[in-house]
């Protein structure tokens, strides 16, 4: 071979080479979730079931997260909105029932208890908004 096909062959396998470094750097995907959020939720087991719409969060009395987030959802209570705190303390059986390994967790349901909306971790009352707007007001 010339030295010009070796040099060639070479720039390939190194191109090769640095294109699967590369590859095995980035994710497969996007992220997942790590903590698995209802779909579904019967609206018996809440207070206001007749409402068109559910914000439950889920917390516990020892999570540092959860505090101030039952006064944020309760600013969503509205005739068309039931918002309920439910903590791990003082309502074990929902949180084992909806198999809640994670808090805080809010849960946005419809009419139905289809959850329209969940989301683990401290959240925006935009983000809640978001996922009851135009339909609550």
């Amino acid at each position: 071979m010339s030295e010009r096909a070796l040099l060639a062959a070479a720039i390939v396998v190194i191109a090769i080479a640095i294109a699967a470094v590369i590859r095995r750097r980035q994710p497969s995907g996007p992220p997942r979730d790590s903590y698995p959020t209802p779909r579904q939720i019967r609206r018996g087991d809440f207070p206001r079931p007749d409402a068109p719409w559910l914000v439950a969060l889920f917390s516990s009395e020892t999570c540092g997260s959860c505090r101030g987030l039952a006064d944020q959802i309760g600013r969503l209570d509205s005739e068309t909105v039931a918002t309920h705190e439910l903590t791990y303390e003082g309502d074990r059986a929902l949180h084992d029932r909806y198999d809640i390994s994670a808090v805080p967790m809010v849960v946005i349901a419809d009419a139905e208890g289809i959850v329209r909306g969940a989301f683990v971790g401290p959240t925006p009352t935009s983000e809640m908004r978001n996922v009851l707007a135009p339909r609550a007001e």
